[in-house]
């Protein structure tokens, strides 16, 4: 019993609920492990936005955003296809690909993705730069207990994580919001403007936890 107690413990402290305004994660090596959690009590989605911002040098595919479920381990994971040069949206394990995209090494990017149950059309926002719309899954929510995660890509609800697209780099800025995001909210967001923080992941809110090698540290910025 005093066992299962100190476990109990050690577990809340893991998970904390911090304002990580200023803040990034840094993924300092490729690893199987190393990721952050992102806690949410919702468990029922008809559409969804999810952005943030990533720096990399990676030359390989990796995962960017993974949310899983015990029915979907792809039901909303955002993915970096280096052999194509393409951003891919994964909604309800059906995929929207999308080519054309300037994404830089060793510079900040912001990215946006929104998706609607009713019309199932997914969109892709690239530094403020919208996509085509595309058709991935409609006619029914993202449902159950979600598991959220960056840093790895889940291939079981919670786990299946493969080194090679593990992510390597700093990310900030995650929010997610269950609607479809305005146009002009999305550009206040990659300007970094006021804009309406996620009712779902609130970076200046996030109750999140760390596993393994991962720091929390102050943003980079350049110095002119």
């Amino acid at each position: 019993m005093k066992v299962l107690l100190l476990l109990v413990m050690m577990k809340a402290c893991a998970a904390i609920t911090q304002d990580l305004s200023g803040k990034m994660f840094t993924f300092p090596l490729e690893s199987n492990r190393a990721r952050v959690m992102f806690n949410t009590s919702r468990r029922d989605f008809n559409a969804l936005t999810v952005c943030h911002r990533s720096f990399t040098d990676l030359k390989r595919d990796h995962t960017l955003f993974s949310l899983a479920t015990p029915s979907h381990t792809n039901d909303f994971l955002i993915f970096w296809d280096n052999t194509n040069k393409e951003m891919e949206s994964h909604i309800r394990n059906k995929k929207a690909e999308f080519g054309g995209r300037d994404y830089k090494l060793n510079m900040w990017h912001s990215v946006c993705t929104t998706w609607d149950a009713t019309s199932g059309l997914v969109q892709l926002w690239f530094d403020g730069q919208p996509s085509i719309r595309k058709f991935t899954s409609s006619g029914s929510n993202i449902g159950g207990p979600v598991i959220i995660i960056i840093g790895q890509e889940q291939d079981s609800h919670g786990g299946g994580f493969d080194i090679k697209q593990s992510f390597v780099g700093m990310m900030s800025d995650v929010y997610m919001w269950d609607y479809v995001l305005s146009p002009c909210e999305i550009q206040n967001y990659v300007d970094e403007r006021n804009f309406t923080p996620g009712n779902v992941l609130n970076w200046r809110a996030l109750d999140y936890e760390i596993i393994d090698k991962v720091l929390l540290e102050h943003k980079v910025t350049v110095c002119y």
